[in-house]
């Protein structure tokens, strides 16, 4: 199944973000299940925030692969949502 991971960063944490940004795309690359991913940006084209895209077999899944992110381990993440999404088009 396909799952939107949406996460906000919390106000004033770019630092953290960059800090945390190599082990993030590590983990994004060592577990497979990313079919797109990229950040958010704000009005001054900084980066925010997370949208990824997985493809795993479950929420239960999808929670685990967004617990064991790095950035959410940094504590970078103000809100972090999980959908079931469906490709339409692309």
């Amino acid at each position: 199944m396909l799952v939107a991971l949406i996460a906000k960063d919390k106000p004033g944490a770019l630092q953290t973000r960059k800090d945390n940004r190599e082990a993030h795309l590590a983990y994004i690359e060592e577990t497979g299940v990313v079919a797109q991913a990229g950040p958010l940006l704000d009005d001054a084209g900084e980066m925010a925030g997370s949208l990824v895209i997985l493809d795993v077999a479950d929420m239960d899944a999808a929670r685990a692969w967004a617990d064991g992110d790095p950035y959410a381990k940094a504590g970078l993440f103000d809100s972090v949502e999980l959908t079931a999404w469906k490709k339409v088009i692309g």
